[in-house]
């Protein structure tokens, strides 16, 4: 095992100046480059450690020493305090289940934080959880450009507008700002340059960050569809806005479901992100997040941290490669890897 990590080390030290053919896929390329080969179980590797990384923050060694905090752990944004577990763990009644509000549901009914860190989506694999954490896996995947997804790698199949997924969240500014940082700080922990760290923040600030923005194809095997999911008050207005083609862009507020799944007024902030959600100050944000918690409301597990060799500490980078964000091509959306 000490073998392995000293290799993987010594890829590093030599992926961290090479540069990645422009007309091979982020995913592909570090998948041959710190896998050796470029399978879909692979790839799925990959994109399991980023993903979980992001979604609970630093549970792998090696990494670069960059602390994420995690998209559950409450955090700052810009000076705004900022906490989405009750999006996710059924604090709050804001998931779209086609009807005229939103309902709660817990998302992390699967094992919480324990089978992420254990490099699993969940533990029980009928879960909401399950089913989420692999949808994310298939998406950025997908984004990505995997060419290898299919029988070890399943394709994302869920749904191609995210407007409508979280439309009865009323997501801020703030909110999506901290969500894209923690992307961004989970890419920056595994090597991610802070060029590359903008073309993170610029794509998913592009898909997820403006008010009314026009339909955007994110999967390439899938149609154009509504992606924005910042619609409160205070989100910007697309420069491309087609309001219209929201209906009634008045965001409803979610309600409370269970309020023993927030924590106390009095509760630490555990993470903390500044700037506002643009590429630049995203890059620096996961360049400088502190303060690491893989807290998650719905689980006190405690778990190993894993000894699986990670995505490959300084070497992740981020490739555009066509994709359309608001009539412009922006590239096929390398965002995470």
């Amino acid at each position: 095992m000490m073998y392995r990590f000293l290799a993987i080390a010594s890829a590093l030290t030599t992926l961290g100046a090479a540069q990645r053919p422009s007309n091979m896929s982020i995913c592909d390329y570090y998948t041959t480059a710190l896998l050796m080969n470029n399978t879909g179980a692979n790839q799925a590797t990959l994109l399991t450690l980023v993903v979980n990384t992001a979604v609970i923050g630093n549970y792998t060694t090696p990494n670069v020493g960059i602390t994420v905090p995690g998209i559950l752990a409450a955090g700052e944004y810009n000076g705004t305090a900022v906490d989405l577990a009750p999006y996710f763990n059924g604090g709050l009644a804001s998931t779209n289940s086609n009807g005229s509000s939103g309902v709660s549901v817990n998302f992390l009914d699967g094992g919480g934080a324990a089978p992420l860190m254990n490099n699993m989506a969940a533990d029980d694999t009928s879960s909401k959880q399950y089913r989420l954490i692999n949808h994310l896996y298939g998406y950025f995947g997908g984004l990505l450009g995997c060419s290898m997804m299919g029988a070890d790698f399943p394709v994302y199949t869920g749904s191609n507008n995210m407007y409508e997924v979280h439309k009865f969240m009323d997501l801020s500014s703030a909110e999506v700002g901290y969500f894209i940082s923690q992307v961004a700080a989970s890419a920056a922990s595994f090597g991610v340059a802070t060029a590359d760290l903008m073309v993170v923040g610029t794509a998913l600030n592009s898909l997820f960050g403006y008010k009314c923005s026009p339909e955007a194809v994110v999967i390439a095997s899938q149609p154009a569809a509504l992606q924005a999911i910042c619609i409160g008050e205070n989100c910007p207005l697309s420069l491309d806005a087609n309001c219209d083609a929201y209906g009634n862009t008045d965001a409803l507020e979610p309600t409370t479901a269970v309020a023993s799944l927030f924590p106390s007024s009095t509760a630490p902030v555990t993470g903390t992100a500044t700037g506002t959600a643009d590429a630049a100050s995203i890059a620096s944000a996961a360049s400088t997040s502190a303060a690491s918690s893989m807290a998650i409301a719905s689980s006190t597990a405690t778990a190993t941290p894993s000894s699986v060799v990670t995505a490959g500490a300084q070497a992740i980078g981020i490739r555009v490669g066509a994709f359309e964000v608001a009539g412009l091509v922006v590239g096929f959306a390398a965002l995470l890897l």
